[in-house]
């Protein structure tokens, strides 16, 4: 009997089921472990009064009205807000556009993908002590250095409160946007060369292939890193946290900054760190619900 006969008859499917949940059985496991338990952890601890890590009593959305009155908070919720449209603004479209760039380079290819993962490659402090010394609001500053030859005065970049997150967010871009360019490649990679060539012999340029055949190809994935990118500059701190630490006024303090602030920065408050953690969940779940009915929208409609 083979194997597929033996997969239709009841104990053939049994086993095999058996088989596939064996196989997912590891990373189940580590995903409970690693993700789930610390979540509900930070959900229970969210409801109680803490001392260090340990739960004293039970004061249900306590910790939730106090984190949420103050100004802190709402500056902070802004602020991350505000992170997250300046990324779709400046980081979302560079990977398309880099990944499109080295797609039609016809030589040099592995070089030039390997220069925009390169920043990805570095580690994260090192690229903050970089931009900082690039930013410095010194004369000696790299950036001041290159307007002063052109006339332009030195200026203090990173304490400007209209200037410090875009520049945080270019920062951001600059390390990461290489990694997801050659997402976009792999999914180009894909797109059947029978397409473009048949809308070559038809006449068609390059800015029509890429219109009528590359964009569309990749319009899901794109969709999926969109989501994804969101979640990410949603969650960011360290940015903020080593070149600003929140600065000027608060105005670069991101949700999760804060949330380190009460953890670590002195009250040691974990429930109240807990609730920022619960809320900066719960705000990412509503966006991701609202992403997958519209993606569910679209595809019905398709």
């Amino acid at each position: 009997m083979s194997r597929a006969e033996r997969a239709v008859r009841p104990g053939g499917r049994t086993v095999e089921h058996l088989k596939s949940w064996l196989i997912m059985l590891p990373g189940l496991v580590l995903m409970a472990f690693f993700v789930w338990e610390p979540l509900f952890e930070s959900v229970r601890m969210s409801l109680y009064k803490t001392r260090n890590v340990e739960l004293v009593r039970f004061i249900g959305l306590d910790n939730f009205v106090s984190v949420t009155g103050k100004d802190d908070f709402l500056q902070a919720l802004v602020n991350t807000f505000s992170y997250t449209f300046w990324s779709l603004l400046i980081g979302f479209g560079l990977p398309v556009l880099l990944s499109l760039l080295i797609g039609e380079t016809t030589r040099g290819k592995s070089f030039f993908r390997t220069a925009v993962y390169l920043p990805n490659m570095l580690p994260g402090l090192a690229v903050i002590i970089l931009w900082s010394a690039f930013f410095s609001g010194e004369k000696s500053g790299v950036l001041n250095i290159l307007l002063s030859r052109l006339g332009i005065p030195a200026q203090t970049y990173l304490t400007r409160a209209d200037w410090v997150i875009p520049i945080l967010i270019i920062i951001a871009t600059w390390k990461g946007a290489g990694s997801t360019a050659l997402i976009y490649m792999a999914g180009m990679a894909g797109i059947s060369p029978e397409l473009y060539e048949a809308a070559t012999i038809d006449g068609a340029t390059v800015r029509q292939r890429i219109f009528h055949i590359t964009l569309p190809a990749i319009r899901k994935l794109a969709g999926t890193l969109l989501i994804l990118q969101i979640i990410s500059v949603f969650q960011i701190m360290y940015e903020p946290m080593v070149l600003t630490k929140g600065g000027p006024d608060n105005a670069s303090l991101s949700l999760m900054q804060l949330m380190w602030q009460y953890a670590f920065g002195g009250s040691m408050n974990y429930g109240k760190a807990s609730a920022v953690a619960v809320i900066v969940t719960l705000i990412l779940l509503a966006m991701t619900a609202v992403y997958s009915w519209l993606n569910r929208r679209e595809s019905d409609w398709d």
